[in-house]
């Protein structure tokens, strides 16, 4: 089986598709490993979870599948106590994006 890295970066519609594709994936056991990590856009959509959303994002997050959010852009965009108050993990998102496709895990971007 294949490990997939979902790579959400849209703030837009495509966000909420991402977070249930993601979400499916890894509860339908779709894949070996699911792993998702936030980027630009999407960190700031990402305080803005609201109902089942929400709930996706914590089941996510209590089961390892949220990997991280990038430092540089929560600064940029004021969203550090929020993201890190929520419990995700700020790191340079170039590193764990290698990190994960030098490990094999294939990139799924929206």
């Amino acid at each position: 089986m294949t490990k997939v890295l979902f790579l959400i970066m849209s703030g837009d519609e495509k966000f909420e598709l991402a977070m249930r594709m993601a979400y499916n994936s890894a509860k339908n056991k779709r894949y070996e490993d699911v792993k998702v990590i936030y980027f630009g856009p999407s960190q700031k959509r990402l305080t803005q979870l609201q109902g089942d959303l929400k709930d996706m994002f914590q089941e996510m997050l209590q089961n390892k599948l949220v990997d991280s959010a990038c430092i540089g852009v929560a600064e940029r965009m004021n969203l550090v106590p929020d993201l890190k108050n929520m419990g995700v993990n700020l790191v340079p998102v170039g590193e764990r994006v290698a990190h994960y496709v030098n490990n094999g895990y294939e990139v799924i971007t929206f």
